[in-house]
């Protein structure tokens, strides 16, 4: 009887087993069957970006202010519109280099948009007649995009004391020469802020005489040749008074020597204002009109031959010209003081 009892109990408890096992793989095939059903019941979505077309056909419109035929780099106000369109375009940017600098990398800031295209107005302050690049990216869909470059060449003149100009120029042209009877019409000092006077040597009247008397023989010759539009000539018929090789600033001198009057043909340049570089208006003290005469070329010079190519304007009348120049030396600044050719 007790055989019979454990007998039956042992066989419950495998049927019970079999049962639990059973249970989990039906689970476990549930589990499987719903994932096997969630899979294939995923279908494949078609995804499209749409036209990914690049613009096409940018086109680039510049308009200088002032332009003609007399100005053909506009008026010297530096200001030029420009539009840009293209085909298929949502949006337009825009940047600017000069042709010169070959490491330059143009800055790209957003172009308003027109109902043609964009446009934006671009006025360029640095002095002279200098060729820049517009650089134009137009965008399409899906950040497509084409590029396109134009060269313009425009004036920007620095908005001299007019006052400057007619005791320069005399309004028309107007030849200066060295002040030769005067004390100091020639010196050099330190460059720099501080400094302001030629303190490290001052010339007495008719110093050069002697020695290198084509200081006091050349001529400068000032002209307005258009509105914002000027030249400057050399004139030297007994030569330059420079340094020579690498401290002179003119072409032609010899690549040795002392300083003195060298064989020198005399050339004629533009010649542009500026406001001078030198920070000098800050100090305390010192005379200045804060306005520069820019050189433009290595053919012309004003009274000495071994300077950079700014003349800081620290005085002018219609009777005396006093100006502060870098020299080709590190650190020296010459003095020059001129008047009207007699």
């Amino acid at each position: 009887m007790v055989a019979a009892k454990l007998y039956m109990s042992i066989i419950s408890l495998k049927l019970n087993n079999i049962y639990i096992m059973n249970k989990k793989i039906i689970k476990t095939f549930g589990i499987l069957l719903a994932l096997f059903l969630a899979i294939f019941a995923c279908k494949d979505e078609n995804y499209s970006l749409g036209d990914l077309t690049a613009p096409s056909n940018l086109q680039i419109t510049t308009s200088i202010v002032g332009q003609s035929t007399a100005t053909p780099n506009g008026d010297g106000s530096g200001v030029v519109n420009i539009t840009a369109v293209a085909n298929n375009a949502l949006n337009y940017k825009i940047g600017y280099s000069v042709v010169s600098d070959v490491n330059a990398t143009p800055t790209l800031d957003v172009m308003p948009n027109s109902a043609d295209g964009a446009s934006v107005t671009k006025t360029f302050a640095t002095p002279g007649d200098i060729t820049y690049r517009v650089t134009v990216v137009a965008y399409g869909r899906g950040g497509s995009s084409t590029v396109e470059t134009k060269d313009i060449t425009v004036k920007s003149v620095y908005n001299v004391d007019p006052t400057i100009v007619t005791d320069l120029t005399n309004d028309s042209s107007k030849t200066w020469v060295v002040d030769a009877g005067t004390a100091g019409h020639f010196g050099v000092g330190p460059y720099t802020t501080t400094s302001y006077t030629p303190e490290w040597y001052s010339a007495a009247p008719y110093e050069k005489a002697s020695c290198c008397n084509c200081f006091y023989s050349a001529s400068f010759k000032f002209t307005v040749v258009a509105k914002n539009t000027y030249s400057m000539s050399s004139i030297t018929p007994d030569g330059a008074f420079t340094k020579t090789g690498s401290l002179a600033g003119i072409t032609g001198i010899p690549a040795s020597g002392d300083e003195g009057c060298y064989p020198y043909a005399g050339g004629t340049t533009a010649f542009f204002f500026s406001a001078s570089s030198s920070g000098l208006v800050n100090t305390p003290g010192a005379t200045t009109t804060n306005a520069s005469i820019l050189l433009d070329g290595n053919t012309t010079f004003i009274g000495y031959g071994a300077t950079k190519k700014e003349y800081e304007i620290l005085e002018i009348t219609p009777n005396t010209l006093y100006l502060r120049v870098q020299g080709t030396e590190p650190g020296n600044a010459w003095y020059i003081r001129l008047k009207p050719k007699p």
